[in-house]
């Protein structure tokens, strides 16, 4: 018999890499409007991570996010639905690439702010620790990942957040991708270290350096990251590295970075690393990584028609779950 997790896993990376392929499709003809952030290449960290958590963890995204929320179980036609505007999306249409949330499955947001997510994943971390401890809640041992990119790693409140859980050790795991570029500044113009990992002694936590390329090194650390935020003994600093295919948004022309570099990572491919442990450990046989491909293009095919059968929102309704402070 199959591993069927790892069939599982690997259709999800599937999907993450056609769902980004078919946006970059849509919005470079202008079928879709604006702009967005692809994931395409980095895929075997977001499902690296959910293959190590429970359903009840909670995530933080940023805003290079639909491939978090596909990992963690997000619906493609209702992502789908509301980078097209649509009142079916997760955000009614209001909210676009960057700000998409589902807190029934713990994605607790994408975020168009570099770093954003940190101190709300500190947040969320602080409040299942007191729900443990103060409430006496003791099934609630959830743990809480945070994704951010090594730009987000230069910013206040990243060192302010990491302070704050290393010393009340709370169950969350800060997650950095490095995929060498903040926008087009390379990370060795932009930090006086090169591993972003070692911060992690800073704030008397492990910092852990994995390859980004491997999903089976991924779940390991993270698993292991996790079974100590469970146990009460902080958090943890991960540094995936890895790499993005597409530029930083859809009009980056990546002029900043070789056509060989990109070729060389390309060559690393999470998918067919993946792809070739099902076909030459697991056994698995080309046929049915076939009929996988072709159920996940019809599901991406089924995510678009979905979103743009559906009729625009009424004007009318523009004003709607529009909160203003005096």
């Amino acid at each position: 018999m199959h591993n069927e997790q790892l069939i599982g896993d690997y259709r999800r990376m599937l999907l993450i890499r056609l769902f980004e392929e078919k946006l970059d499709e849509l919005f470079s003809t202008g079928v879709i409007k604006g702009t967005s952030h692809l994931y395409a290449g980095q895929e075997a960290v977001a499902v690296g991570v959910c293959a190590a958590l429970r359903s009840s963890d909670y995530m933080t995204s940023t805003h290079r996010g639909h491939g978090h929320f596909l990992a963690k179980g997000g619906d493609p036609k209702r992502i789908m639905a509301e980078l097209f505007g649509k009142a079916t999306g997760y955000s009614k249409g209001r909210g676009g690439s960057q700000h998409m949330a589902c807190i029934d499955i713990g994605f607790l947001g994408s975020n168009g702010i570099t770093g954003g997510g940190i101190p709300i994943a500190t947040g969320a971390a602080l409040a299942v620790q007191m729900k443990q401890s103060v409430l006496k809640q003791q099934a609630e041992d959830s743990v809480v990942v945070c994704f951010f990119g090594e730009g987000g790693a230069h910013i206040g409140m990243f060192h302010e957040s990491l302070n704050m859980a290393g010393i009340w050790k709370l169950p969350v795991i800060y997650l950095c991708e490095n995929n060498l570029y903040a926008m087009s500044v390379p990370l060795s113009e932009a930090s006086s270290v090169q591993d972003i990992a070692v911060r992690g002694a800073s704030y008397n936590m492990p910092g852990v350096i994995v390859d980004g390329c491997d999903y089976f090194k991924v779940r390991e650390v993270v698993g292991e990251a996790a079974r100590r935020a469970r146990a009460g003994e902080g958090p943890t600093l991960i540094e995936a590295k890895t790499y993005r295919y597409y530029g930083h948004s859809k009009s980056d022309k990546r002029e900043y970075r070789t056509r060989e570099e990109e070729a060389e990572w390309r060559q690393r491919d999470p998918l067919l690393l993946l792809r070739d442990r099902l076909r030459n450990t697991e056994g698995v046989e080309d046929s049915l990584l076939e009929s996988i491909r072709m159920q996940v293009e019809a599901e991406v095919e089924e995510a678009v028609q979905f979103a743009t059968e559906i009729p625009e929102p009424d004007p009318m309704s523009v004003m709607d779950e529009v909160f203003v402070t005096p």
